[in-house]
């Protein structure tokens, strides 16, 4: 265990960022890696794992609902110098990881299909699509168990060991790909049914490392069976954090849906252009992410020491750190962001589609760094539904404002990412609103009753 509520929080945040910005890159160079071979294959093969990989905000907003209870209830008792509660809550996150990862087989089997069938370009797609997910679910399945290790563990302020299983799984997932997507050395070449593959090995490996590392090395939480029975009090205490945490993750998988209906009239090529450009999109976030997911436990142990000033303190240093790092990305991508595409694809189209969506997009990167550093806060505090209500406030500037465009004779497909900047601006603006109020709902009390905390 790491005690987060003393020395520079800016310091703690680097250096808990860094190893969490690692891990997740390398977690992201799952789909990149599948992503560089499936392009092989032809732009149906991209246009379906695309579109397959909107489903994959579904499984990170039941994630979420783990990861966040996690961090935000962990990290408090170890605020608290409560071992015992903190076990408690790490064992229940344990059963519940479980239960969302019989959910996600059942219902990515069930319902799969009639989804994919609503949103891709064509016949091929929705082919391709469903053979990459059928294959893939597995691994999403897995992936509960890994979050409830990892976010328990970041709670606690350790957050290498996660960092290296990510960077071993990946580094498995990049020798598999090649091998079972295209058939390198012994292997079949199975195409997008390898890649689906590829991830869930590398994944369940990942798993049984990490648990490996619990039952050797982990010290402050463990698995105790005798913690294992249902405790429904304990689920909703973690459901009321997480699962507006997890519609926050819901609703960017609406986000992401509504794209692709919007622009599946300009054919699989855009919809092939605006998969790889959102990957790419997805991997430039992960800094600012990482920051954010250092932001929550930091925040989270001093509010449980009752330390008002370092919760606000901590804040807006990671926001300042964000804004920094996506300042420089988005200068990078209005210089040349044709760089990043051309790297998975030789088609012109396809390289036209995802450059103007980058460049166009990263107007807003900076508004995104508030946005996530903002929800980092909210989850350390504890109360999450802040963060859904400014996500649904996106929603509700995109939605309608697109389908509108969308029905007017001179719809162009730039004219969707004009209305994400706008909408994801306004987000930005009501997030900071939100954390202002509830520092003054929750701080000023806390500064008030210091014997309480």
């Amino acid at each position: 265990m790491k005690d987060l509520t003393q020395g520079s929080t800016t310091k703690i945040i680097l250096t808990m960022a860094w190893p969490i910005a690692a891990g997740m890159i390398f977690q992201t160079l799952y789909l990149l890696v599948d992503l560089y071979f499936v392009a092989a294959l032809g732009e149906e093969a991209v246009a379906g794992v695309g579109t397959a990989g909107t489903l994959l905000f579904m499984i990170m907003a039941l994630t979420q609902v783990l990861g966040v209870s996690a961090v935000a209830l962990i990290s408090q008792a170890v605020g608290q110098k409560n071992q015992e509660e903190a076990n408690l809550l790490f064992n229940q996150c344990l059963v519940l990881s479980g239960i969302f990862a019989v959910i996600t087989l059942l219902g990515g089997y069930l319902l799969a299909e009639s989804f994919l069938a609503s949103i891709t370009a064509d016949e091929a797609a929705l082919s391709e699509g469903l053979t990459f997910l059928y294959w893939f679910l597995p691994g999403m399945a897995l992936q509960f168990a890994m979050m409830a290790m990892a976010s328990s563990l970041r709670a606690t302020g350790i957050v290498n060991p996660a960092m290296l299983v990510q960077v071993i799984t990946v580094l498995l997932n990049t020798l598999l790909a090649p091998i079972l997507i295209a058939g390198w050395g012994p292997g079949p070449a199975l195409g997008v049914l390898g890649a689906g593959l590829a991830s869930t090995i590398s994944i369940a490996v990942g798993v049984i490392m990490l648990t490996l590392y619990f039952f050797k090395l982990e010290k402050y939480v463990s698995f105790q069976k005798k913690l294992w029975r249902p405790r429904f009090d304990i689920w909703w205490r973690m459901l009321d954090i997480g699962l507006p945490a997890g519609g926050e993750m819901a609703l960017m998988f609406v986000y992401f849906s509504m794209v692709y209906w919007l622009i599946q009239d300009f054919g699989a090529t855009a919809q092939a252009g605006f998969s790889i450009g959102g990957r790419v999109m997805q991997s430039i976030f992960l800094p600012m992410m990482a920051v954010a997911f250092a932001v929550g436990p930091i925040i989270g142990q001093n509010f449980g020491a009752g330390l008002g000033d370092r919760v606000r303190e901590t804040c807006y240093n990671g926001m300042i750190i964000s804004a920094g790092l996506m300042l420089l990305t988005t200068l990078f991508l209005q210089w040349r962001p044709e760089l990043l595409i051309a790297f998975f694809t030789e088609d012109p189209e396809i390289v036209e589609v995802g450059s103007v969506f980058l460049r166009l997009i990263s107007i807003n990167f900076v508004a995104q760094g508030i946005v996530f550093t903002a929800s980092g806060t909210f989850q350390g505090l504890g109360n999450t539904r802040p963060a859904l209500i400014s996500s649904a406030v996106r929603l509700l500037v995109f939605i309608p404002t697109a389908i509108y465009l969308k029905n007017q004779p001179d719809f162009e497909i730039n004219q969707v990412w004009y209305v994400s900047i706008l909408a994801v601006t306004i987000q930005a603006i009501v997030s900071y609103l939100l954390i202002r109020r509830e520092f003054a709902r929750k701080l000023n009390n806390l500064e008030a009753n210091p014997a309480t905390n």
